[in-house]
């Protein structure tokens, strides 16, 4: 992993960062929020793409630091594997529920 994953975990935290920063600017602008304002902020394409950049890039993110925990603390193979299996699944799930939160009917 080393280099790779170095610089995925510092590109997605800047993934992150930005969003961050998009929402509360966006959220600065439409004072006062209520929920039409916040279903019309999500109804944009600006906002639901950049939000499931986010939802992509908060998992790689978590992945890259749960299974350098894993490989550093659970010794024994045959957990550690299922470890990651069960937290791939979750993740894998995680966006799965993104997507269906923003494009999802109902």
């Amino acid at each position: 992993m080393g280099l790779t994953s170095w610089l995925v975990q510092r590109i997605t935290a800047i993934i992150l960062a930005a969003y961050a920063f998009l929402l509360l600017w966006k959220m600065m602008l439409h004072q006062p929020m209520s929920l039409i304002v916040w279903q019309q902020l999500f109804s944009t394409a600006l906002i639901r793409y950049a939000t499931l950049t986010a939802i992509i890039g908060l998992v790689l993110h978590a992945w890259i630091g749960i299974w350098t925990v894993l490989t550093d603390y659970i010794k024994p193979n045959a957990l550690r594997l299922l470890l990651q299996l069960l937290v791939m699944v979750f993740l894998f799930g995680q966006i799965l529920w993104g997507v269906h939160i923003l494009w999802g009917r109902g």
